[in-house]
């Protein structure tokens, strides 16, 4: 592990603080969960719960510089390896020569870039050309809050999310899908749930995010059923099982639950289900890859290396392997040895008018803005304070001009 890693993990740990328990994976392995960055406002949708401001549309896309100024900041605060989300509004609105540019940017200074999309204008032409340059994961945003015109539901939707990943099939990306949980789809949360382990040999990742009010779209307060509570239950439905979702923490424990998963023969098998077990291994398998980017002979190369060093846990490390095998082995003989990964993670964002200050500090999804990274509950609530302020932008020649988000203008030069 690299000094400059070690000294992140340290200043993620006191940040953390009271949070950074034995199985926190912020301070531990990660700095941070991930970070947006947004490179556009503008939307090809009109959802019925969104996070935009009501000034979005209006608001002029802030200079590519900008941008590479603002990955830049991501990888000074949390370092190589961050996973960034490029996101909006809908960054393929975005020029697409730009975006790609970006794409290329972000993964040639050591980030992991994934493009967040409704998938509308996410062809698959695009996404060959942003594979080639370095994207690691496409995020789709697929839900009835979307209007989608001909769908009534969630399990009509299937459809357009299948024809999603098969656009994705051959460029390894890894395929995110995210759902916002509403009353009106909630009880769908079982079937989709279904639906996406059927699919585990593409999509790596699925999210679960409840609906917040932030000030905007037509819904507004979530219905009473539904909680980060309530939404585990409706997974543990499809799982037919209960779920360990306290075995690892990412973050503040009111914001996200997060359990990585193998999928076999279509059932979900959970990764890691006892606490204390991965809070020991964590802390003593610190220096190994954690990276899911990397290749699995690489991650299985780092652990053995590890092992041989650690006597001790050899007989706890066969104890818990042979359990998990004889667990997991009838599914394999079905699955005919077919073993994927996907993880499921529940988000809980905070209303605007409610936010929680230890969930705030705790947070482990930032916005990078010009004045460095925010929580994104916070950044959702207070958006027009950072998307609707004047920018300085610095030219090759080193000129400075003032960027204004809501008018077009003639560049001019910015006070001294």
């Amino acid at each position: 592990m690299s000094q400059q890693k070690e000294r992140l993990l340290r200043q993620t740990q006191d940040r953390m603080g009271k949070l950074f328990t034995s199985n926190q994976i912020l301070g531990r392995i990660q700095t941070i969960g991930c970070v947006a960055v947004e490179i556009t406002q503008r939307c090809n949708l009109d959802c019925t719960l969104c996070y935009l401001s009501e000034h979005s549309q209006a608001v002029r896309d802030i200079p590519i510089s900008e941008i590479f100024k603002r990955l830049d900041n991501v990888l000074t605060h949390y370092g190589k390896g961050t996973h960034v989300q490029i996101t909006g509004g809908d960054p393929t609105l975005r020029k697409h020569k730009e975006l790609i540019e970006i794409v290329r940017y972000a993964r040639d200074i050591g980030l992991y870039p994934a493009l967040f999309t409704n998938g509308l204008a996410a062809s698959r032409e695009l996404l060959t050309k942003l594979a080639n340059v370095g994207l690691c994961d496409v995020a789709f945003h697929v839900d009835t809050t979307q209007r989608r015109k001909g769908y009534k539901n969630e399990f009509e939707l299937n459809e357009i999310r299948q024809e999603y990943i098969n656009r994705t099939r051959g460029l390894g990306l890894t395929v995110i899908f995210n759902t916002t949980v509403h009353k009106e789809n909630f009880a769908e949360i079982p079937t989709l749930v279904d639906f996406f382990s059927t699919q585990a040999d593409t999509v790596g990742l699925i999210s679960f995010q409840l609906q917040a009010d932030t000030g905007r779209g037509e819904w507004k307060t979530r219905d009473i059923i539904i909680s980060k509570e309530t939404v585990q239950q409706q997974i543990e439905k499809s799982a037919q099982k209960s779920l360990p979702w306290d075995a690892m923490q990412l973050g503040h424990s009111d914001c996200h639950s997060y359990l990585p998963n193998f999928v076999i023969n279509n059932t979900i098998h959970p990764m890691m289900t006892d606490k204390n077990f991965f809070g020991d291994f964590v802390k003593d398998f610190s220096t190994i890859s954690w990276d899911r980017h990397a290749s699995t002979s690489s991650i299985v190369m780092s652990f053995l290396k590890e092992t041989i060093t650690k006597p001790l846990w050899w007989p706890r490390l066969f104890l818990y392997g042979f359990k998990k095998a004889m667990n997991l082995s009838s599914d394999i003989i079905k699955g005919r040895g077919r073993i994927h990964k996907m993880t499921i993670f529940v988000q809980n964002f905070m209303d605007a008018q409610h936010l929680e200050e230890d969930r705030i500090d705790g947070c482990s999804f930032m916005v990078m803005t010009a004045e460095g990274p925010i929580s994104m509950c916070k950044h959702n609530a207070k958006r027009d304070d950072y998307i609707l302020k004047p920018l300085e932008i610095t030219n090759k020649d080193g000129t400075v001009e003032e960027f204004q988000p809501l008018k077009w203008h003639s560049p001019k030069k910015a006070a001294s």
